[in-house]
């Protein structure tokens, strides 16, 4: 999916409008719709059908679109309240037009023309359960005045008791690079409607943005395509990676979807290599076998389950994987579709010696991760050097010292620090965080909008290796893999937290959830 500015977007919606025949009025009804949608199943997850709804609306397109989502949500029968940063007067067009349908309901309208307004309402009126920013569209440039930073006070004076939910961009924030120029609203959930706009995927817009959603709102898409957007990057987006799942063969065995093999586990991290077998055969691997030291066999086969097949391999004297552990692997290697080196690996210098063997032997792709990666430091010429596919999963520690940089380097880029790293490498690269980025080997790079603060917790880059393995041995390329893997695998992050804190989240709730995230991907 395309990242867009908002030039770009104003030029779609006029053109839809003028050439394609969509009124505005229709346009900005089926905005509305997807915000109340998306509203609907937050008030789902975390209240009950008596919570309160407040909308926030400026008085140009974006407001209407609060007013629209009003309606709809006044529609399921939501208790919804009006704040309008204005008079009614002052409306015009498509929003005028809906505050007209609006006011034919009984939802409670109020009229915030001025900052004082506002400040007198963050004192005495109670904040709904769930506030929707329309305040500011992504028209707007330079710091905002008058009685929209006066709503903006309003909302970000109440985030310890409320959800946010912002239509097309937080109001504050600069759709086009991300900067915030004055105060801008802190959201739960940004709903960009048809295409996100460029400045909501910067790593300094992630703090105001929250999670990123968009919503298809009926662009033609001929005239989507046309579009240049951002040069050689995207947004991971589930209309993209649906044709690569299609309906399983009703014929089908336990050798049609693949093997894979994960070396890893350890004296200290046993469970590493369990919750990467389980991720894997949860994304649908036919067979996977965890290849670990004979020591923590129990320990992993406990851990991973009854569908796992654990073997013993020769150990260090602390609990880690020797390097001839691959003798009896590689003249067999043939017969895996993928492996995933480096879940609970640990950082031992046999380890180093066993990645230099995976690497000049594989011929099947090779997941990277963890200390697999560690004792590559100093070593990436190696990457390039290897025969087979390799995708690299670091995290931003990790990504750092492999590129001899900082990590504050790192994250000030991640975009670009990925596209230069998988290109030097010649490996497709998933540095993982807020908004994961998949880079290729040719210089493009996807960004992935799933996934939660609650995702930061040990075990869970694993299970990403064990997806992303998965998918390579059901015969996806390199590109799809590493796309689907951390789509589905950040999908099953948000609906672990439907209802439940993100604090509370651990890996193995991702693992639980990943059959239900597929349900984006796959039909049955």
């Amino acid at each position: 999916m395309k990242i867009v500015s908002t030039e770009e977007m104003r030029a779609l919606d006029h053109r839809t409008i003028e050439e394609f025949g969509v009124p505005g009025e229709e346009l900005m009804d089926r905005a509305g719709f997807h915000i109340a949608e998306q509203v609907d199943r937050l008030a789902a997850c975390w209240f009950d059908s008596s919570c309160t709804i407040q909308c926030l609306a400026g008085r140009g397109n974006n407001g209407g679109d609060a007013l629209v989502a009003a309606r709809y949500l006044r529609d399921r029968k939501y208790n919804v309240e009006v704040c309008l940063a204005g008079n009614v007067s002052d409306l015009r067009g498509d929003a005028l037009q809906h505050w007209r349908r609006l006011s034919e309901l009984d939802v409670p309208f109020y009229e915030w023309a001025t900052l004082a307004d506002w400040e007198g309402a963050q004192q005495s009126f109670p904040p709904g359960d769930i506030l929707v920013d329309g305040l500011l569209g992504t028209g707007t440039a330079g710091p905002p005045r008058g009685p929209i930073a006066g709503g903006i006070a309003y909302i970000n004076a109440c985030l310890d008791r409320v959800r946010v939910v912002a239509i097309d961009a937080p109001s504050g924030l600069d759709p086009d690079s991300g900067a915030v120029p004055g105060a801008a609203v802190q959201a739960d959930i940004t709903v960009a409607l048809g295409l996100p706009k460029r400045g909501l995927v910067q790593p300094s817009a992630a703090a105001y943005v929250g999670h990123l959603t968009v919503a298809d709102i009926g662009f033609p898409r001929e005239y989507i395509a046309e579009l240049t957007g951002t040069p050689g990057v995207e947004v991971i987006h589930r209309t993209d990676l649906k044709p690569f799942f299609p309906r399983r063969d009703r014929h089908a065995h336990k050798g049609t979807y693949g093997h894979v093999l994960i070396l890893g586990g350890s004296r200290a991290y046993p469970g590493a290599a369990a919750l990467s077998v389980q991720g894997a055969l949860r994304a649908g691997a036919g067979l996977v076998t965890a290849a670990v030291p004979a020591s923590v066999v129990p320990i992993v086969a406990g851990l991973a389950g009854p569908e796992a097949i654990v073997r013993g391999q020769p150990e260090t004297t602390d609990g880690s994987l020797a390097a001839t552990a691959w003798d009896g692997w590689s003249e067999h290697a043939s017969a895996f579709g993928a492996l995933v080196v480096g879940p609970g690996l640990t950082p031992h210098a046999d380890s180093l010696c066993l990645v230099e063997r995976v690497l000049q032997d594989s011929r099947c792709p090779v997941v990277l991760d963890a200390d697999a990666l560690r004792v590559l430091v100093g070593h990436t010429d190696w990457l390039r050097a290897s025969g087979t596919p390799l995708i690299c999963t670091p995290h931003p520690g990790e990504f750092a010292a492999l590129t001899n940089c900082s990590v504050e380097a790192v994250q000030s880029d991640r975009v670009d620090a990925a596209r230069t790293a998988a290109r030097e490498w010649g490996v497709w690269v998933v540095l993982k965080g807020c908004s994961t980025v998949v880079a290729t080997p040719d210089g493009r790079a996807h960004i992935n909008l799933t996934g939660n603060p609650g995702m930061a917790t040990g075990g869970t880059g694993d299970v990403l290796a064990g997806v992303i393995g998965a998918l390579l041995a059901q015969g996806q390329t390199p590109l799809n893999a590493a796309r689907a893997g951390v789509y589905v695998h950040g999908a099953a992050g948000d609906l672990a937290t439907a209802g439940c804190p993100e604090i509370g989240l651990i890996a193995s709730d991702v693992v639980g959830h990943l059959g239900f995230a597929f349900q984006s991907l796959c039909l049955r």
